[in-house]
C-alpha cells in the first residue's frame, strides 16, 4: 500500500515537473534561437562590412587607375608637377581640410562649436574632389552629391569658351607655336656661345681650359636648378605670369652677359639666364596638355620637342659665323634680339592655360558678385603655397634616395648627356687645331650630332610603340614599362662605337667627315638613350612622372655642367684617340644596365615603391 502511495507519489511529483521541464526546455530553445538570431544578424553585419570594404576597394582601384590615365591625360610626360592628381597622405588630406574649414568659417556663428566647424569641413571634403580634373570614381552618391552643390564652381556646360579645351584651333596652334619657339630659343643660347669661347678667353687675357669650358656649360646648371623653383611657382600663379616675369629676367641676364666686363661676371650672368631660361622647358609641356586633348597632342608635343633638339645644334652654326663676323659679344645680342621679339609677342597673345588658376579666378569673382564665401573650385586641392615648395622641391629629391630605378637612369642619364656638352666644348678645339677649321665654319661640324639625333628621333618614333605593342601581345601580360627599352641596348653599344671612331680619326688625322661620322653614331645613340629612359620613367611612375623627370634632370644637368671641365684638360693628357676611348670604355661599362632593368625592373619598381610622395 505504502508501495504504491509512493509510486503515485512519484507520478504525482513527475506529472507537476514535467511542465516545470518543458518550459525549461522552451526557453532553452528561445535562447538558442536568440543567440542563433543574434549570431545570423551578426553574420549578415559582418558580410555587409566585408561588402562596403570591397566596394571601397573597388571604387579606390577606380580612382587609381582614373588618376593614373589622367596623369598621362594631363601631359607629365613633361617635366611638370600638377596639383591635378596628386594623392594626399592622411597629413596632407588634413591639411586640405583644414584649408577648407577655415574658408567656411566667415559663415559660421561665433560661439558654434569647433565640432560644427569639423563637420563642415568634412561635408566639403566629400562633396568636392580631391584635387582631381574629373569626377573620382569614388563610390556611390559622391559624384551626384558634388554636381548638385551648389557651392562648387566649374566649366559652364561641355562648350564653355573659357575652357581652353574649347578655344578656337587657330588659338592653340598660336600658343603652341609660341612656346615652341620659345623653347628652341633657350636652348639656343646653350651651345651658341662655344665657336666664340677661344676669342672671349684671349680678350679676358685667360688661358684656362678648365674656365672655357665652365663658361658655357654654367649655363646648363641653370638648368638643373631652374625646374625645382619654376614648377610650384606655375601652380601657384599660373602659367602665364610664370613665363613673362621668367623672359624679362632671362632677356636681363642675357644682356649683362653681353656687357659683362669681366669673366666672372659673366659666369654668373651665364648661370642665371639658365635658371630662367629653362622656364619653356619647364613649363611648356604642361601648357599644351592644357589645351590641346590627347589624341591630338602628338603634333604638338612633337613641334615641342624640336626646340630642344634643335637649338643646341644649330647653336654653335650660328654661332660660329656671327662671332668670326661680328665679335662674341654680338651673339649675346642676337639672343637678346629673339627673346626680345618673342616676349613681346608672348605677352599679348598668350593666354593663361593653367585650369586650376582659371577656375579660382571664376570662384574669386562670382565670391566677390554674390557674397557665398564657400563658392570654391572643383579643382582646388586646399595645398598652401609652402605645400606645393615642398612637394616640388623635396620629392623629386626623394625618389632619387628610396628608388634604384630612378637613381640608375639618372646617373645614366647623366653621363650620356655630361659626354654631349663635353662635345660642345671640345669640338670647336679639336677641329680648329686639327683640322684648321675657322671660327665660322667650325660650327658646321655640331650638324654631325644633328643630323645623328634627328635619325635617331626618326628611328624611335617609327619603332617604340611597335615594339611594345608586340611584347605586349607576346607575354600576355598588358603594357608593360620595361618594354619602353627595347631599343636602349642597340643604343648603349652604340654609343661607345661612336667615341671610338671620333677619338682614333681624330687621333691620327683621318680625313674630316671621318670624326663627323662618328658624332653622328654619338648623335643617333644619344637621342635614343634620352627617349627610352624619357619614356621608360613616365611609364613607370605615371602620376608621379614629373617628379622622376625632374630627379633626372637635376642630376643630368649638374653632370652636363661639370664633366666638361675635365674635357680638355683630358684631351691634352691622353690625346684624342685614348681620351675618346676612356669615354667609350666607361660608356661601354654602362651597356649591362638596359639588360639589368629590362629582367630586375619590373621587381626593382615592386620592391622599392615609394610611398607616402
Amino acid at each position: 500500500m505504502a508501495e504504491a502511495r509512493g509510486a503515485a507519489s512519484l507520478a504525482s511529483d513527475d506529472t507537476a515537473a514535467a511542465p516545470h521541464t518543458l518550459a525549461q526546455a522552451e526557453t532553452a530553445s528561445s535562447k538558442s534561437s536568440s543567440a542563433l538570431d543574434k549570431e545570423t544578424e551578426a553574420e549578415k553585419e559582418t558580410s555587409q562590412d566585408d561588402e562596403r570594404d570591397e566596394d571601397k576597394r573597388r571604387a579606390q582601384e577606380i580612382r587609381d587607375q582614373e588618376l593614373e590615365q589622367q596623369a598621362v591625360d594631363e601631359g607629365h610626360d613633361a617635366d611638370i608637377p600638377s596639383s591635378i592628381g596628386y594623392v594626399l597622405d592622411e597629413r596632407g588630406e588634413a591639411k586640405r581640410r583644414k584649408s577648407i574649414a577655415d574658408r567656411s568659417r566667415p559663415t559660421t556663428a561665433k560661439g558654434a562649436s569647433k565640432e560644427t566647424a569639423t563637420a563642415v569641413a568634412d561635408a566639403d571634403v566629400e562633396k568636392g574632389l580631391a584635387g582631381d580634373a574629373k569626377p573620382d570614381g569614388d563610390a556611390s552618391g559622391q559624384d551626384e552629391e558634388q554636381e548638385h552643390d551648389p557651392n562648387v564652381v566649374w566649366w559652364d556646360g561641355p562648350d564653355d569658351p573659357q575652357n581652353p579645351f574649347n578655344w578656337p584651333t587657330w588659338h592653340k596652334a598660336l600658343n603652341c607655336t609660341l612656346i615652341s619657339a620659345l623653347t628652341f630659343v633657350t636652348p639656343l643660347a646653350s651651345s651658341i656661345f662655344a665657336p666664340g669661347v677661344p676669342a672671349l678667353m684671349a680678350e679676358f687675357h685667360s688661358d684656362s681650359n678648365e674656365l672655357a669650358a665652365f663658361v658655357v656649360s654654367v649655363y646648363v646648371l641653370g638648368f638643373a636648378f631652374g625646374p625645382l623653383l619654376i614648377a610650384p611657382l606655375s601652380e601657384i600663379y599660373g602659367r602665364n605670369i610664370v613665363y613673362h616675369v621668367c623672359n624679362v629676367c632671362f632677356i636681363a641676364f642675357v644682356v649683362g652677359c653681353a656687357l659683362a666686363p669681366s669673366l666672372n661676371t659673366l659666369i654668373a650672368f651665364r648661370f642665371l639666364s639658365g635658371v630662367f631660361g629653362s622656364c619653356p622647358l619647364t613649363n611648356g609641356g604642361g601648357s599644351i596638355a592644357d589645351m590641346v586633348s590627347q589624341e591630338h597632342r602628338g603634333a604638338a608635343m612633337a613641334s615641342f620637342a624640336v626646340g630642344p633638339l634643335l637649338g643646341p645644334i644649330i647653336g654653335p652654326v650660328a654661332g660660329g659665323f656671327l662671332a668670326s663676323a661680328k665679335g662674341w659679344r654680338w651673339v649675346f645680342w642676337l639672343l637678346v634680339i629673339l627673346s626680345g621679339f618673342l616676349s613681346v609677342v608672348f605677352f599679348f597673345s598668350m593666354r593663361e592655360t593653367y585650369a586650376p588658376l582659371l577656375l579660382e579666378r571664376k570662384a574669386r569673382r562670382l565670391r566677390k558678385e554674390t557674397g557665398n564665401p564657400l563658392l570654391r573650385s572643383k579643382l582646388d586641392a586646399g595645398l598652401t603655397s609652402a605645400d606645393y615648395f615642398q612637394r616640388g622641391i623635396f620629392r623629386p629629391l626623394k625618389m632619387l634616395a628610396f628608388s634604384p630605378i630612378v637613381l640608375i637612369f639618372a646617373l645614366y642619364m647623366a653621363v650620356v648627356y655630361g659626354y654631349l656638352y663635353l662635345m660642345f666644348t671640345s669640338v670647336t678645339e679639336v677641329f680648329q687645331s686639327t683640322y684648321g677649321f675657322g671660327t665660322n665654319t667650325v660650327g658646321l661640324v655640331y650638324l654631325g650630332l644633328g643630323v645623328g639625333s634627328m635619325a635617331g628621333m626618326v628611328f624611335f618614333s617609327a619603332m617604340s610603340d611597335r615594339y611594345t605593342r608586340r611584347m605586349a601581345a607576346k607575354e600576355g601580360q598588358g603594357m608593360k614599362p620595361e618594354y619602353r627599352l627595347q631599343m636602349l641596348p642597340l643604343a648603349a653599344v652604340l654609343l661607345p662605337i661612336g667615341f671610338f671612331i671620333y677619338g682614333w680619326t681624330a687621333e691620327y688625322h683621318k680625313h674630316w667627315i671621318a670624326p663627323i661620322l662618328g658624332m653622328v653614331v654619338i648623335g643617333f645613340a644619344n637621342l635614343v638613350i634620352f627617349m627610352s629612359l624619357q619614356l621608360y620613367l613616365v611609364d613607370a611612375f605615371t602620376i608621379y612622372a614629373a617628379s622622376a623627370l625632374a630627379a633626372n634632370t637635376v642630376v643630368r644637368s649638374i653632370a652636363g655642367a661639370v664633366l666638361p671641365l675635365a674635357g680638355l684638360q683630358m684631351y691634352a693628357k691622353l690625346g684624342l684617340g685614348w681620351g675618346n676611348s676612356l669615354l667609350g670604355f666607361i660608356a661601354l661599362a654602362l651597356v649591362p644596365a638596359p639588360f639589368f632593368i629590362n629582367k630586375y625592373g619590373e621587381y626593382l619598381r615592386k620592391r622599392f615603391e615609394i610611398k607616402d610622395l
